[in-house]
């Protein structure tokens, strides 16, 4: 009778929706911090954290608070008016971060097409390009989102196809090469859009001076250096920002301030995901008020971005980070975890990559596919998923305990051991 129920939704699901996703075959109907529960009520550890949106895992009792208490008073006016949540937000925002200004939205594309137009528009009122000649320089195996003018830059073809015409004004790169920027630059380059580590694309990890090195070549050339961080920023990796682990001496877990080393700190960062709690899309453009000034009223905006209900909510999130030592809980936890992976001296394993509580393990496609792989996963109790076929992202919530690791680390390691035996 359970089953039935759970096969019904799935099928209701396929009959009144597009087939535009593969999920698995699962029905979750609960979950709490690092736990989800099927219509079954069997348990299973998330360790995909939502994309990175459940960083502080499900239903966070103060978020919870705040999502309550803020709901039931004011959630939405849309910016036509003042309102007392998005001030305070705002503020704490910027000053964590070390940007001066800060454009709220909701959705991580929403964000990127905000960082896309506010460097167009610096580029032509400050930096003197051309009208209609600002061009942006992205890198190969990017995932920035998938509206029209996102996905004329992206590298995977199944996202174009039949979608054009498609945005010109945008130039690709080898991603990791910053000679290939320089090379890429011309008077009409307004910004480089990078991920500071591709997810999407693999948890795909840089080489430790390229970060630094774009730095140096955008403020040389006067270009704006933007950072997508929607699913690697706010602890995700083991630092406030993916990016601080090129800061050299810095070792901050907050963001960089004017006092501090600021070897790849960008000129824009763009955030969306865990800012919201788990509890709903919250996205901004973080940048300079050199930036930021020709954003003037009627140029861009957003019913929703900035809501009372969101900020509130965002500025909890961004709180509780440091309260509970969420990032360095990252860290700690993500290195304990990696390490375990390698010890299990797997032959499946071929490479696991990425910082703090991301990790990309790349399998060996001989034994095992990355979409059976996760099945067998699902089967065992752990919720994660494979990108580009062969590999499988472990991501679980910031607030994980090492209990709660051990747990999984053994579901997958008798996994590992069952394909190979």
């Amino acid at each position: 009778m359970v089953n039935d129920i759970q096969n019904n939704l799935i099928k209701k699901e396929s009959i009144f929706g597009p087939d535009n996703y593969k999920p698995l075959p699962v029905v979750l109907s609960k979950a709490k911090g690092v736990w989800a529960w099927d219509v079954n009520e069997k348990k299973y550890l998330d360790m995909m954290s939502g994309y990175s949106a459940v960083s502080h895992g499900h239903a966070h009792p103060e978020l919870l608070r705040v999502f309550h208490e803020q709901s039931s008073k004011l959630s939405l006016t849309s910016r036509a008016f003042y309102t007392d949540t998005l001030g305070p937000y705002l503020e704490t925002i910027t000053k964590m971060s070390g940007f001066e200004m800060c454009l709220p939205m909701n959705s991580g594309a929403e964000a990127v097409e905000t960082a896309i137009k506010s460097s167009r528009r610096w580029a032509y009122r400050t930096k003197g390009v051309e009208p209609g000649k600002a061009e942006i320089i992205v890198a190969e195996g990017n995932f920035h989102g998938r509206t029209t003018t996102i996905i004329s830059f992206s590298s995977d073809e199944n996202s174009k196809d039949d979608f054009g015409p498609h945005t010109p004004g945008f130039i690709t790169v080898k991603y990791g090469c910053s000679k290939s920027i320089e090379t890429a630059i011309n008077k009409n380059t307004a910004a480089v859009l990078i991920e500071p580590i591709q997810g999407e694309g693999g948890i795909i990890v840089p080489p430790d001076n390229y970060l630094n090195e774009v730095r140096e070549i955008c403020t040389k050339h006067n270009v704006l250096m933007l950072l997508d961080e929607i699913q690697s920023g706010l602890g995700r990796t083991g630092k406030l920002f993916a990016y601080q682990h090129s800061c050299g001496d810095c070792n901050c877990d907050v963001g960089c301030n004017e006092d501090q080393p600021k070897e790849s700190k960008p000129d824009g960062l763009i955030l969306g995901k865990a800012l919201g709690g788990g509890f709903m899309p919250v996205s901004c453009f973080l940048t300079s008020k050199e930036v930021m000034q020709w954003m003037d009223p009627g140029s861009h905006g957003s019913t929703f971005g900035g809501n009372p209900l969101a900020a509130a909510l965002a500025k909890r999130s961004l709180e509780l980070l440091v309260e509970e030592d969420l990032i360095e809980n990252s860290r700690a936890m993500g290195d304990y975890f990696k390490e375990c992976l390698l010890s299990m001296n797997s032959k499946i394993i071929k490479e696991i990559r990425g910082k703090g509580l991301w990790l990309g393990v790349e399998i060996d496609p001989n034994y095992v596919s990355g979409k059976e792989l996760s099945k067998m996963c699902l089967e065992a109790g752990i919720l994660c998923k494979e990108t580009h076929e062969t590999t499988i992202r472990y991501a679980p919530p910031l607030v994980i305990t090492k209990e709660e690791l051990d747990w999984g680390i053994e579901k997958i390691k008798a996994v590992f051991s069952k394909i190979t035996s």
